[in-house]
């Protein structure tokens, strides 16, 4: 039995062996996610502000306090690379208003306790 060197300038692939597959980008459904995640958490902290503003008790207004102050952290402007993990500025400086006006009714909501 004889071997033979394999000339590699001489062999050829099939052409369609060299293309990589094709993956379809996550991104925008990563993206989608990430908004609709927040905003879930914003409709959470306005449940609880109906909830603390029915029955104004101190349990309910440390849960709109947390809820508050996490609707608002995620609402920070975004840095590259999760910019698109973030809500459109516009509607995040709507929301961080909002953050603004809820807790002045926590304040408001507080002092009826406190009396």
């Amino acid at each position: 039995m004889q071997l033979r060197e394999l000339d590699r300038r001489k062999t050829t692939l099939p052409e369609d062996t060299f293309e990589k597959p094709q993956r379809t980008s996550t991104k925008t459904v990563d993206s989608q996610f990430a908004v609709d995640e927040i905003k879930a958490y914003i409709a959470i902290r306005d449940n609880w502000l109906a909830e603390a503003e029915a029955t104004t008790t101190s349990a309910n207004l440390r849960r709109l306090i947390l809820a508050n102050d996490f609707v608002q952290s995620c609402l920070k402007p975004a840095r590259s690379p999760y910019k698109t993990q973030y809500l459109p500025e516009r509607d995040a400086d709507r929301e961080r208003k909002r953050c603004a006006a809820v807790k002045v009714r926590i304040a408001e909501l507080d002092t009826q306790i406190a009396l």
